[in-house]
């Protein structure tokens, strides 16, 4: 069919919009809601669960490929195989038991095959965008990405009625859905591939002539993938519970000093190679977003501005099955009204954003997200832990319900700034690959603090756990000030301030 014979809705980007990041979230409610859940009543113990968060890292490593399915394009091909291969891969789990090596790279190959989903939607997007058109673009994606993963919570509520099987295949459905969606959508614009100072043949010659530089981005993918080379299964690591946190702060060490070293290569040795790697195809964009000034610290705080969220996130659904609730219950409060609350609290986010300026939302939003972590203490503290499905007084149930509902909504206040911030320091002509590194490293805290809250949980229970993740939240203010400067020096004086907003450059 010709695009101008289209329906007048078919023809609107916003609609493609809508249901490409549909397809892109529904994978990640199901990574991190409903896998979670059926592990946990499959009496898989909690320390596995938590690691199993790391296989999420495939999300933080995404960059490493995204230049090669830029370069062959065709996105939308790129978007309808994952999605048959992601929902031939959830009925191949359906069938598989225990949680053996099988499962792990079942799990492993479906964590990819969404990271390769989330690259080709995000380039068909900005593709098939007008500049003028990313705003109102970007608040749709936002809504219907998050209407994606609250799918997962449908397909949880599922499973109460007919079983994990036939969920599983519902899920498979949908992704077939989403496969024949993207197929139909309209054709890709001709693109001229973007003109690079130096080819991706020359980019390795330069890598070579400086070993140096190499090893520092060596490292620092590695830094990056850490946590899942078994690291976290050696002898002298596997010992008492009490050194879970041991565990969790080596590979971070890791990743800053890998992270450091690369901003010094960066900065050394002749000008004419550093200069002409930036421009590289590859590596160029994390050259240059390394060699800036401050950088480090800033990595660091991008590292753990979330971590008191992310650190318990992992958690909260094997919390609910602990406590006695039902996968209904967990579907439709924990997982659908959360997301929702997590919609608006994006969206009121936001707002206080865009009228006090990114710096002072940083600060006061993050206070909001940390004091919501008090809420599952508490209730971890006052709510027994019951079999699954066990008749519980009233009072506990609303304990968990308004625990569930601060946290889902204080998180969505919390991401906005976040998100924010990450958009305000990218160099805009290389936003898109420079926002993905950033993107990629909060990604590495979100896995790596999941995969260790197991431990922690099984050290301290859930109510000395999530206390701590409240304390967790607070080093990344220490960092502020850089994170500050940041802001202001991707801000010339003058330009794109809000106009409500404070100036934060005195």
């Amino acid at each position: 069919m010709i695009e101008h014979d289209r329906p007048r809705l078919l023809r609107s980007k916003l609609f493609w919009v809508a249901i490409l990041y549909f397809s892109e979230g529904f994978p990640l409610g199901l990574f991190f809601d409903l896998f979670p859940v059926y592990f946990r009543q499959q009496g898989v113990d909690l320390g596995s669960i938590g690691l199993l968060s790391l296989l999420g890292l495939a999300w933080t490593v995404k960059f490493l490929w995204a230049p090669a399915i830029d370069h062959y394009r065709h996105h939308r091909y790129w978007m309808v195989a994952v999605d048959c291969l992601m929902g031939a891969t959830l009925m191949v789990l359906s069938q598989m038991a225990g949680f053996g090596p099988g499962v792990w790279l079942a799990i492993g190959i479906f964590t990819l095959l969404s990271a390769t989903n989330d690259i080709a939607i995000d380039g068909y997007t900005i593709d098939m965008l007008d500049k003028d058109e990313m705003g109102l673009a970007n608040g749709v994606r936002i809504g219907f990405y998050r209407v994606g993963m609250l799918s997962a919570g449908f397909i949880l509520i599922l499973s109460d009625h007919v079983g994990w099987f036939w969920s599983f295949g519902a899920g498979a459905l949908l992704f077939l859905v989403c496969a024949l969606a993207c197929l139909s959508a309209p054709r890709e614009k001709p693109v001229e591939r973007a003109a690079f100072g130096t080819s991706a043949l020359g980019e390795i010659k330069l890598l070579v002539a400086r070993p140096g530089i190499s090893l520092a981005i060596g490292l620092f993918v590695l830094g990056l993938l850490w946590p899942i080379t078994g690291s976290l299964q050696w002898e002298w690591l596997s010992g008492p519970q009490k050194a879970w946190w041991f565990k969790a702060a080596i590979p971070v060490m890791i990743f800053v000093l890998s992270g450091w070293l690369i901003t010094a290569q960066a900065r050394s040795g002749p000008t004419r190679n550093g200069d002409a790697l930036s421009q590289g195809p590859v590596f160029g964009a994390l050259v240059e977003l390394l060699a800036r000034p401050g950088i480090v610290p800033v990595m660091i705080f991008i590292l753990i501005f979330k971590l008191g969220d992310s650190s318990m996130g992992f958690m909260i659904k094997p919390f609910w099955v602990d406590a006695g609730f039902t996968n209904q219950q967990i579907g439709l409060v924990s997982v659908n009204i959360g997301l929702l609350l997590s919609i608006i609290g994006g969206l009121v986010g936001g707002w206080y954003t865009d009228r006090v300026g990114i710096f002072r939302a940083l600060w006061v939003l993050g206070l909001w997200q940390a004091f919501s972590n008090l809420g599952y203490a508490w209730a971890a503290w006052s709510v027994p832990m019951l079999p699954q499905g066990s008749p519980m007084a009233l009072h506990h149930q609303w304990a968990m319900y308004a625990a569930s509902a601060t946290e889902s909504f204080t998180g969505g206040l919390g991401t906005a700034a976040f998100l924010a911030f990450l958009m305000a320091i990218v160099n805009k002509e290389r936003s898109t690959t420079e926002y993905a590194i950033l993107s990629s490293i909060f990604a590495f805290s979100r896995s790596l603090s999941g995969g260790v809250s197991g431990f922690g949980v099984e050290a301290m229970g859930y109510s000395g756990y999530f206390l701590l993740t409240f304390f967790l939240a607070f080093p990344a203010y220490f960092l502020l000030p850089w994170a500050r400067r940041m802001i202001d020096g991707m801000d010339p004086p003058g330009e794109n301030r809000q106009p409500n907003a404070p100036d934060l450059s005195t």
